[in-house]
């Protein structure tokens, strides 16, 4: 089978990222082969071939996100059939811990996500992969694979930051930061789910105008310097003073200190990520005057990505897709997320190779 392989690391994934030839791998009892018919691309992945900030496995076949069709099953597998079209749970936990007998499998401490930390030579962007039978998820026949592929590791983050962690409730204020990513794209959508009044954050007039067809209903641009300004107008109506009541966050140090002024008595900041850096300054009476709720946040349960493949099948949540690679080519869409130059999702199609 062809699989995209890189044996060491490099800032230029064109350097080390090239299709291989390997072999089909070998099923355990308790696992799935997976034809993969659509895998998508995550930050994770460049952090992957740059080897920052964790060391990764070598050699290294990258892929979080995948779709595809079950092709062979384990001896002990009891649920799942070949034939079935599926989609991954990338959490792999020890699921025996209190942590994961308790619900919350994002806590585990052996908790690895696939085709990131996994390795050698296991992920999504190769012909044929390969998962234990409780890391996949069926899927309908009217839900297309490049749109469960699209839709699944940041639907399934999104879902854990607002309902899990948030508790998100209806007809509260969200602040959503970076709403053109794929992050912000689900965080919008979930939050129209629960009948919140959404504002979005973007970076240039065409992503704010596709924030608001995804049913935000406001915008500001969070390049401004004023931009927290305009948030906090936006809010004057709801309640005295203004503020929002909760706040998805991935963004970091750029606008962090910003962002925990805006909160609203008892509001909450659920983090995710820190792209712009890790270090920020606080004014902390905000957090003991106002009583405020400041969470973190990663990947998410099978329950909550099934929760989100629900939804998109019923079309209530819109997977959006930037650009399909043909996997000859797939490396293009590492460079292009190095660029941050998309609204929505990278895709790659490995069986039409």
């Amino acid at each position: 089978m062809k699989a995209a392989v890189y044996h060491e690391h490099n800032k230029d994934p064109r350097k080390v990222v090239k299709i291989e030839e390997i072999e089909i791998p070998k099923i355990k009892h308790n696992q799935v082969l997976i034809k993969v018919e659509a895998a998508s691309y995550n930050y994770n992945d460049l952090w992957g071939i740059w080897g920052e900030p964790i060391k990764i496995p070598l050699p290294h076949i990258s892929g979080s996100d995948v779709s595809g069709t079950v092709v062979d099953v384990g001896e002990n597998v009891l649920n799942i059939k070949k034939g079935d079209r599926i989609v991954a749970h990338p959490n792999l936990t020890c699921r025996i811990c209190k942590d994961c007998t308790s619900g919350k499998e994002y806590d585990c401490r052996q908790r690895q996500v696939w085709g990131f930390q996994t390795g050698p030579l296991w992920g999504g962007f190769a012909q044929y992969t390969y998962l234990p039978e409780v890391n996949v998820i069926k899927i309908s026949d009217n839900l297309s694979f490049q749109d469960a592929a699209a839709i699944s590791m940041v639907g399934m983050t999104a879902w854990h930051m607002l309902v899990t962690r948030a508790n998100i409730q209806p007809g509260q204020t969200v602040l959503i930061m970076g709403g053109g990513s794929g992050m912000g794209i689900a965080g919008i959508q979930i939050a129209k789910l629960f009948n919140c009044d959404v504002i979005a954050t973007a970076g240039n007039q065409e992503k704010m105008d596709k924030c608001l067809e995804l049913g935000a209903d406001h915008v500001v641009n969070h390049r401004e310097s004023d931009w927290y300004k305009k948030v906090r107008n936006l809010t004057t109506n709801n309640n005295q003073g203004g503020g929002v009541d909760i706040i998805f966050e991935h963004i970091g140090k750029s606008v962090f200190a910003q962002e925990v002024s805006l909160l609203n008595m008892g509001g909450t900041l659920v983090s995710t990520g820190a792209t712009t850096g890790y270090d920020s300054k606080l004014d902390l009476r905000y957090l003991f005057f106002r009583g405020l709720n400041l969470i973190g946040a990663t990947q998410g349960t099978k329950a909550g990505l099934e929760e989100v493949i629900k939804w998109t099948s019923k079309g209530k949540i819109k997977a959006v897709i930037d650009t399909v690679y043909p996997f000859e080519n797939m490396v293009n869409g590492h460079i292009k997320m190095m660029e941050s130059q998309l609204f929505g999702k990278l895709i790659t199609t490995p069986q039409k190779l």
